[in-house]
């Protein structure tokens, strides 16, 4: 999972992340906009389902945040499809709007990107 920080010519952050990846970028774009308040809660989920098998759910406008003990999903709350088809076409826009990830690795993102808030 490759991942870069960027500042737009506003000076607003915005993260990049690897094919496979993007919604958790898009997440960390749209939900988290650098509120660290956010991160502490997050951080915190983390630690309440570390070593169980309960989940931790965070719903944003765009995305949501599924966490469990070992790996958390980004979904696009679009992405609510009915039945099991899809349409032809609408593969490439799956793989942007749902995203999985271990969660040490989604922790070891997050902290840093609070670093990178902070000194830059």
């Amino acid at each position: 999972m490759d991942y870069e920080f960027l500042r737009d010519v506003t000076g607003q952050v915005v993260v990049r992340f690897s094919m496979g990846h993007e919604a958790i970028g898009h997440w960390i774009n749209e939900e988290l906009k650098g509120d660290f308040n956010l991160l502490d809660r997050i951080e915190a989920g983390a630690a309440e389902v570390k070593g169980s098998e309960r989940q931790w759910q965070l719903e944003g406008h765009e995305y949501t945040l599924l966490m469990d003990g070992e790996e958390v999903m980004i979904r696009a709350n679009q992405l609510e499809f009915e039945g099991d088809e899809m349409e032809e076409g609408m593969n490439y826009y799956d793989e942007e709007s749902l995203s999985f990830c271990g969660v040490e690795d989604f922790l070891a993102v997050l902290k840093a990107y609070r670093s990178f808030m902070l000194n830059y």
